[in-house]
């Protein structure tokens, strides 16, 4: 009897415990996030200020400043 309190006691505390988006993960989220040496941001849509480079993986493009987008090296 003891020990299945114990298992409903866990149980309930674990049904308490913070979805993982929130807090620090959010922060930690984003660094995986980046792409092109860290210069670039993986998003659905890039901004008017920003340039799709590569793609992040299938449903999101890694946005680029146009200031940071490497030279173009020959024609």
């Amino acid at each position: 009897m003891r020990s299945l309190l114990s298992v409903l006691v866990i149980l309930v505390l674990l049904s308490y415990v913070p979805p993982v988006r929130s807090g620090l993960n959010m922060y930690i989220r984003r660094i995986y996030s980046t792409c092109w040496r860290l210069k670039g941001v993986c998003k659905r849509t890039c901004a008017k200020k920003e340039v799709y480079h590569i793609l992040c993986d299938t449903a999101t493009l890694c946005c680029i400043s146009a200031k940071d987008l490497p030279p173009l090296v020959g024609k």
